[in-house]
């Protein structure tokens, strides 16, 4: 009868302490991450789909840009050749390499639109006007879904550093997660000139 006891006693007590452990919130937050960062690659890729419309829209009006429309090619073509999962968001190489090659992309872009400044009827061109709104959206929506993954990465970093929970951490080999970054802190943190 003791032994009975005893063993319930146990079973009972093995239960509260894997119920206090942390392990089911840590895989919940991890899950948490990987579907914001599935987010981010959805948004990516709506971008991505957007451009050879974007650019062959541009190329009836500003033939003579050819190197711009060139460099938006292939920045999207080094982006596509990049496949990235949830998984490979935990490799701080991959996912640096993932960061710049999108910042390439942003850039070509923003100098596509500053070329289109130039060309007063493609401004007026409604396809050019719904695509440039389309890809404004798409970039908000990249901004915002780079934020969701960036604070559920938090919460888990949090969650698994935190004591007791890290002890817990360490024995199932859960590590932090890299964070999402832009692509030139540098650039950044200095103030842009302005000169009138």
């Amino acid at each position: 009868m003791f032994k009975k006891w005893l063993a319930i006693f146990a079973v009972f007590t093995a239960t509260l302490s894997l119920s206090g452990c942390g392990y089911n919130t840590m895989q919940a937050q991890d899950e948490a991450a990987n579907a914001a960062w599935a987010e981010v690659l959805s948004q990516y890729q709506r971008r991505a789909d957007l451009i050879p419309n974007l650019v062959n829209t541009v190329k009836g009006y500003a033939t003579h840009e050819e190197s711009v429309l060139t460099e938006v090619t292939n920045a999207r073509s080094k982006v596509g050749s990049i496949q990235m999962t949830a998984e490979d968001a935990n490799n701080p190489e991959k996912l640096k390499q993932f960061s710049e090659a999108q910042g390439e992309l942003s850039s070509a872009l923003s100098r596509l639109l500053v070329v289109t400044e130039n060309y007063p009827q493609l401004k007026a061109d409604q396809n050019f006007r719904d695509l440039q709104a389309q890809l404004e959206g798409t970039e908000n929506r990249v901004s915002k879904a780079r934020n969701d993954y960036i604070k559920a990465v938090q919460t888990y970093n949090t969650t698994v550093r935190q004591f007791p929970n890290n002890l817990t951490a360490m024995v199932f080999s859960l590590k932090e997660r890299p964070q999402f970054t832009v692509e030139n802190e540098k650039a950044i943190s200095s103030a842009p000139k302005v000169e009138f």
